[in-house]
């Protein structure tokens, strides 16, 4: 059963109703709690964590942060309290600290919120959605609230209701109306499709009843207004003792953590509905003016992109703003009439800058700091010392970072990055590095809350980041199976310069490949060990041992990748071509043309993609990859190529293979277009083989024709359809043409056409007009009279001629150049 909710004046505690991350709810209970002034202030909450409330006195604690509550013996059980500046828990417990009254949290204990395990880890914080998810349908309080005020915007009537009320004269009275609504909510829908809330709540009503007992009726409470009709109502104790009886429960440990506004933006748990967490910091922040301060923060951004944005920009924006709110029946602007004015004023109707203001402004990239007295795993303080050593801060913002591995700061910035990643915290993503070298690394960061959970997790493996990332490689080394996966790690493992765990890799990689006879399995095997020792080279670490593993798997691969390619199905064929490419790209990085050794490799290679260039059994693309290898490496040159072309192409190959051929030989991603556009012979062989394939097999092998060239640039496809449509640029004989459309000699008259058009551009001393020593002489026509000189004006001095035909600036002469095309006017 409910009741209305009690206040002091009927002499129970003060139970203030809110909405989670509600500026305007947090003004109000600071203003409440100002003017009642309770002995002792319970927040909705995790009880474990009232040790660490009084952190948040700390000047080194800057919200947003969020309790964080794991289980101890699985850490990726987890559930998040967030608290950003403006949530009222936050106000709350900051008003307690600073006016000397009690402080705790009454909410169920999160070692019985974690032990359902019903969620997964961090994914839905405890709160006003609690860890624990129930089956069926879920009401919504704000939304039927607005629905039966005929709004069809639950967040629009929020702020016209709560956030543009102006609490100055009775403070209480909107927790009053908010209560007496909730009341009637709760008694229309009952549980509203939470049914774990009854539990929440009678753990919630035996603190209220402690509390009121020490206190007597100083005690405030602030919690979801969901939850007020049922600390109001009248319940009796033995009831509340039976919801609790026999809860699971497991061994918990919290701590405070940062905490980003991007975080608050999803629709989890205190998280849920707030799409504009800057927004709403903004206005809990404002002193006044929220509207004008607003617009003044949007127009400092566009500035800062390089828009020009003035001073009428905002000025009329903030008229609009409130015009727009006028017209809708709003009391004040909100964000939806100051983005359409931003949007019409500053944006010139464009949604592109908008989306900037939405992800800097309106969502925000806050990230919260905790106190380094917060309890903490000892990896997570390692991790600290860490960032602070390398300068490498944690940021909400996404931002791209460019590693020099010749600087020591830089190289250590890679290692913790790659250890990081290693044990599964994935703070950075690498990226393709802009540069061709080896010694430099790009990364994509950005901290989100989650990963304290997963530094949690970590902390299993060891105290510091690199013994427990060592810890881990060991273990993973011990349980891979497959030899791919095994080189990958032994890759993590020098890029992280993990120095002791790299032979215990090492040693299983050599174990593994000692008895795997896959050849598949060898190829990509080996780019992995290429690669680390390049990197063993870069990064001064040392790869011995991994030298003769390549070298042994190399030779293997030598040996059985022939047989391996014979009698392969289509899938197969285009598998086995991705190992082919990944092998030769790998002998190149372990051939040294210095070496002997390195040059009888790179010999033993090119026999092997010419045995597999002539073999019949061996699958047609194939056969064309290792034809094209070997000329790319200049093995044999582009005559040769040629033959190989014109026997795969031959009247007597099946369309199908001869299309395969095609496909290894110019397919893909390596230049293969670009080969036919500068060589003509074998353009002129594809083209040929093309024409003459019958109608009836040409649509079999269309398809993969059409695979094979939609690879290519536009550009590339663009220059071939030219070329092939001119035909060959050779002539077959005397008098004939040299490509259809073309004539067989030039035409004068055609191209003397020109020469008016070149005279009206240039002037009467242009091509075709009088003085031009380009045009032709015409012996019907006078010499004009020469200007005799003018001898009170100074000659000009002479232009110095360069032999080689540049002027003194050594440019060539070019009707390219506007002064040129004066000069051959005059």
């Amino acid at each position: 059963m409910t009741a209305p909710a009690a206040t002091p004046a009927t002499g129970g505690p003060l139970l203030l109703g809110v909405r989670h991350h509600g500026p305007g709810s947090a003004r109000a209970v600071r203003a409440a709690l100002d003017a009642a002034r309770p002995s002792a202030v319970l927040i909705e909450g995790p009880p474990e964590g009232d040790a660490l409330l009084a952190l948040a006195a700390d000047e080194a604690m800057r919200p947003p942060v969020a309790l964080l509550a794991h289980a101890v013996d699985d850490p990726g059980r987890a559930a998040f309290w967030p608290m950003a500046e403006f949530s009222p828990e936050w106000v709350a417990i900051r008003w307690a600290l600073d006016h000397g009254a009690q402080v705790r949290l009454i909410d169920l204990p999160a070692a019985h919120a974690l032990a359902t395990g019903e969620e997964p880890a961090g994914e839905e914080p405890a709160g006003e959605d609690s860890a624990q998810q129930d089956a069926g349908p879920r009401v919504d309080p704000i939304g039927a609230l607005a629905e039966a005020a005929g709004y069809d915007d639950p967040e629009r009537w929020w702020e016209d209701v709560i956030e543009h009320r102006d609490i100055a004269t009775d403070p209480r009275a909107p927790f009053a109306a908010l209560a007496e609504a909730m009341a009637v909510l709760r008694e229309t829908y009952g549980d509203g499709g939470h049914p774990r809330d009854l539990i929440r709540e009678a753990h919630m009503r035996q603190q209220l009843r402690a509390a009121v007992r020490e206190f007597g009726s100083e005690v405030a409470v602030v919690c979801g207004a969901w939850h007020v009709p049922a600390l109001a109502g009248k319940f009796t104790v033995a009831a509340d003792r039976a919801l609790l009886k026999g809860l699971p429960k497991v061994k918990t440990e919290l701590t405070w953590v940062p905490w980003t506004h991007h975080r608050l933006a999803r629709h989890s748990g205190y998280g849920a509905g707030i799409d504009s967490p800057g927004w709403y910091g903004h206005l809990f922040a404002a002193p006044d003016r929220p509207v004008e301060r607003w617009m003044t923060k949007v127009a400092g951004l566009l500035r800062a992109e390089d828009r020009q944005i003035s001073s009428a920009h905002v000025i009329e924006a903030v008229r609009l703003a409130g015009t727009l709110a006028a017209m809708r029946g709003r009391p004040l602007p909100g964000l939806a009439e100051t983005t359409d004015a931003v949007r019409a004023v500053m944006c010139e109707g464009s949604d592109v800058p908008l989306g900037l203001i939405q992800d800097r402004l309106i969502v925000g990239d806050v990230l919260g700091e905790v106190p380094d007295a917060a309890p903490a795993v000892p990896l997570q303080r390692d991790l600290v010392r860490a960032q602070r050593t390398l300068r490498l801060k944690p940021e909400a913002l996404e931002r791209e970072l460019e590693l020099d591995l010749r600087k020591e700061t830089d190289a250590g910035r890679s290692r913790l990055l790659h250890r990081l990643s290693l044990l599964g915290i994935g703070w950075g993503e690498q990226t393709r590095a802009r540069s061709t070298g080896t010694f430099r690394e790009n990364w994509r960061l950005r901290w989100e809350p989650e990963l304290s959970v997963r530094v949690a997790e970590a902390g299993v493996w060891g105290t510091t980041v690199l013994g427990a990332a060592t810890a881990k490689a060991e273990s993973e080394a011990a349980a891979a199976s497959a030899l791919g996966t095994i080189t990958a790690l032994a890759e993590r493992c020098l890029l992280a310069e993990l120095p002791d765990a790299l032979p215990v890799v090492m040693r299983a990689l050599a174990d593994r490949a000692a008895l795997d006879t896959d050849v598949a399995h060898l190829a990509q095997a080996l780019p992995a060990l290429a690669r680390t020792l390049r990197y063993g080279d870069v990064r001064g670490t040392t790869t011995a041992g991994l030298a003769e593993v390549a070298a042994g798997l190399a030779e293997r691969i030598c040996v059985g990748l022939p047989p391996a390619c014979a009698a392969l199905d289509a899938d197969g064929a285009a598998e086995m071509r991705t190992h082919v490419d990944a092998v030769h790209s790998a002998i190149g990085l372990l051939a040294d043309p210095a070496g002997a050794g390195a040059d009888g490799l790179r010999e033993r290679w090119s026999a092997v993609l010419g045995r597999l260039a002539t073999r019949e059994t061996v699958p047609g693309v194939l056969r064309g990859r290792a034809v094209r290898l070997l000329l790319d490496d200049g093995r044999i040159g582009s005559e040769n190529a040629a033959r190989h072309m014109g026997l795969a192409l031959s009247p007597g190959t099946a369309p199908a293979d001869a299309a395969a051929w095609i496909e290894g030989f110019v397919g893909g991603a390596s230049g293969g277009g670009m080969l036919l556009v500068h060589d003509e012979r074998l353009r002129g062989l594809v083209d040929g083989w093309l024409t003459s394939v019958a109608p009836e097999a040409f649509t079999d092998v269309l398809p993969l024709l059409r695979r094979t060239f939609a690879a290519y640039e536009a550009g590339v496809r663009r220059t071939l359809g030219e070329l092939v449509r001119r035909g060959p640029a050779v002539r077959t004989g005397p008098g004939e043409a040299a490509a259809p459309g073309f004539g067989t000699a030039l035409d004068a008259a055609r191209a003397d056409a020109v020469l008016p058009l070149l005279a009206l551009l240039l002037g009467p001393g242009g091509p075709g007009g009088t003085g031009d020593p380009a045009s032709p002489a015409d012996p019907t026509r006078p010499a004009a009279p020469k200007k005799p000189a003018d001898p009170k004006k100074p000659a000009a001095p002479k232009k110095p001629v360069d032999p080689n035909g540049t002027d003194e600036l050594g440019a060539p002469g070019s009707l390219d150049d506007p002064n040129d095309l004066v000069g051959v006017g005059k």
